[in-house]
């Protein structure tokens, strides 16, 4: 390799690009509760929060069904895992500011590093932002509130709107549905909550940010979204925490609901640092001709298991997922996508791409079923991984069912490494060796990278190029 290609390879590692997310700052919160869980835990975070009983109630009885159900049966083995050793609930700041100038200063600055503010004024129609168990921004364009729209916190939801909430709140995931999902049923603490009236179409997203800045403590959001008939909205997620030497604990749960006619995207771009545990229960149920799309990032932590989920419950709805796993060293992303298909004439498609190197593992785990009254359905699922080393692994472990003589299911999966013959052509076009491996990986990419709004999929060739430089897979 020649000196000027030397340089090259230099340029791409960009360590303020990193500097932007690993920063961390003092340990400065106003409450929070003892390590550990049991039922005070619980008490304690339900009276801070002024709850009604029938919350305080669900809490308990989901805690009960935490202990009483057993960890997952498949994917990584989560038996290390210490419940007993995190902080389940930590408030920074006396309610929720409208302006970013009454957030507190050290919060504040990590989200200006993080560019929200920027964000806000330049792409978006509203923005809440999460630092540790609670939101502490909110703001929404005033011509989409005029609409009727309701973008909240899910605590200030609750208040606000106890008829709506109580009619939507863990009917899609009960805290029956996982050993996570009870723990999160049990200590939630904010998310979103979003309401968009019959027929209101929202030209710009809105966005949520999560941020944990603290050791062993967890982050138990709770997101619940309704999309009525004939509307339509695009919401962007994003995630980030400091490296630790010691874990913390995200488990999230994402319930939707889409009317009739209507259309949701929701796209998350998850960048946890490798001491997060992220365990998340994500699911959409989908009314008559309406439309679900998932574009899942999954980028950072120590373990990730999420498999976002179509039901497809009305007569010619759809869903859709689009999908990027990157594991490097010391990361298992064990992730994918599931739909169900109970409306006539329902289809989905999932697309997943997937990069292992550096000692990483990155699996797919999907489920397609098209039950016995989905008549004249139709599912495609193609999965692909690209391995850069020889000690990565990557493995693809699809459950498909078709349960009618009139429906059809489309599977394909790939495993691939680049080859010589293609680093080789692009290098003797001028580039670098860093410089032909990441074309060829954003290449690999795009189908996911091309879903996002650009100032988005900037963000994401830059996370990856960093990451694939810090980890040794280039140069």
């Amino acid at each position: 390799m020649n000196s000027e290609n030397d340089k090259k390879d230099e340029v791409l590692y960009d360590a303020d690009n990193r500097k932007k997310f690993e920063f961390r700052n003092p340990d400065e919160a106003l409450f929070k509760t003892p390590k550990g869980l049991d039922e005070s835990t619980v008490r304690t975070i339900s009276k801070i929060k002024g709850e009604p009983d029938w919350m305080l109630d669900f809490r308990l009885k989901s805690l009960k069904e935490f202990f009483a159900h057993p960890q997952p049966s498949f994917g990584p083995s989560l038996d290390f895992i210490h419940f007993q050793d995190y902080t389940y609930y930590t408030k920074v700041a006396e309610g929720i500011a409208s302006k970013w100038s009454d957030v507190p200063k050290d919060v504040k600055s990590t989200f200006d590093k993080l560019g929200i503010p920027e964000a806000e004024q330049k792409f978006l129609s509203g923005v809440t932002t999460q630092y540790e168990s609670e939101a502490v921004y909110s703001n929404m364009l005033r011509e989409v509130e005029d609409k009727g729209v309701i973008f909240l916190d899910t605590d200030t939801g609750l208040k606000l709107h106890p008829e709506i909430f109580r009619k939507y709140f863990g009917k899609l995931v009960p805290p029956t549905d996982n050993k996570y999902a009870a723990l999160n049923s049990a200590v939630w603490s904010g998310g979103s909550f979003i309401y968009v009236p019959k027929g209101v179409k929202l030209e710009k997203p809105l966005q949520s940010y999560f941020r944990i800045n603290n050791k062993r403590s967890g982050q138990f959001e709770r997101t619940l979204i309704i999309v009525d008939d004939d509307a339509e909205l695009n919401y962007v997620e994003g995630c980030t925490a400091p490296m630790y030497s010691q874990e913390s604990l995200h488990a999230a749960i994402v319930e939707i609901f889409v009317g009739k006619r209507a259309k949701m995207r929701y796209t998350t771009i998850q960048n946890w640092s490798n001491s997060i545990l992220n365990l998340v229960t994500q699911r959409a149920i989908v009314d008559d001709d309406g439309l679900m799309e998932w574009v899942d990032g999954n980028i950072g932590s120590k373990l990730c298991m999420k498999y976002p989920c179509c039901v497809l419950k009305g007569d010619r709805s759809r869903g859709s997922t689009i999908s990027i796993a990157v594991a490097s060293q010391g990361q298992f992303q064990d992730t994918g996508a599931k739909m169900i298909h109970l409306g006539k004439e329902t289809s989905s498609n999932i697309i997943s791409k997937s990069i292992a190197r550096d000692g990483g593992t990155a699996n797919f785990r999907g489920q397609i079923k098209i039950g016995p009254n989905a008549r004249h359905s139709k599912a495609h699922e193609e999965c692909d991984t690209l391995i850069l080393d020889d000690h990565s692994y990557s493995d693809t472990i699809p459950n498909n069912a078709v349960l009618n003589a009139d429906s059809f299911l489309e599977h394909e999966a790939s495993v691939s490494k680049i080859s010589d013959d293609q680093l080789f052509y692009l290098m003797s076009r001028g580039l670098s060796k860093a410089e032909a491996t990441q074309m060829i990986v954003m290449g690999f990419l795009e189908p996911f990278s091309k879903e996002l709004p650009m100032e988005y999929a900037v963000e994401l060739n830059q996370l990856i190029k960093f990451d694939m430089t810090k980890h040794g897979a280039i140069g």
